[in-house]
């Protein structure tokens, strides 16, 4: 791992919202929050070792197992954002993670991510146990994040509440 972890949510680098990626509604389409959230993840899990190099020399990966995104205010053609990262929790074969994409020049919080993650032989395509320095790696993730409260909007889930 390169790097140490800080008591806060991991920053990404800033992107920005391309083009093409507006949909007809004039606001960035929802598939590209899942890019942004996506190229974010990337990063932070090549900080944990997890990297293009890991699935050619290790033979594994981590797949998307479960994904909930909220989208709280939209984004248009040429915004700056920047996603953050918390781990929420992580156990032998699993990460879940929870991410924030914030405008990235006036903070206001655009779209919320919460995923499940699953460790993967990518010879024999099943889930498979952590390799024991990745698991290190996201302990020590896991420490820095660990007096973190747990995000409000994590955990929700979705429903039309019936009017009693």
């Amino acid at each position: 791992m390169t790097g140490t972890w800080q008591p806060e949510p991991v920053k990404s680098s800033v992107m920005e919202v391309k083009p093409d990626w507006i949909d007809y509604n004039g606001h960035l389409n929802m598939a590209y929050y899942n890019v942004l959230f996506d190229t974010a993840v990337d990063e932070v899990f090549n900080r944990l070792g997890l990297g293009p190099d890991y699935v050619k020399t290790r033979k594994a990966s981590y797949f998307t197992a479960e994904v909930h995104v909220c989208y709280v205010r939209e984004l248009g053609v040429g915004m700056p954002v920047i996603a953050t990262l918390q781990l929420i929790d992580f156990d032998g074969k699993r990460a879940h993670f929870y991410q924030e994409l914030h405008h990235g020049e006036e903070g206001w919080l655009s779209a919320t991510s919460e995923q499940m993650s699953l460790h993967v032989d990518m010879t024999a395509r099943k889930v498979a146990p952590w390799p024991e320095d990745i698991l290190a790696n996201l302990t020590d993730l896991g420490n820095a994040h660990a007096g973190l409260p747990r995000p409000e909007r994590a955990g929700r889930h979705i429903e039309i509440r019936k009017k009693s």
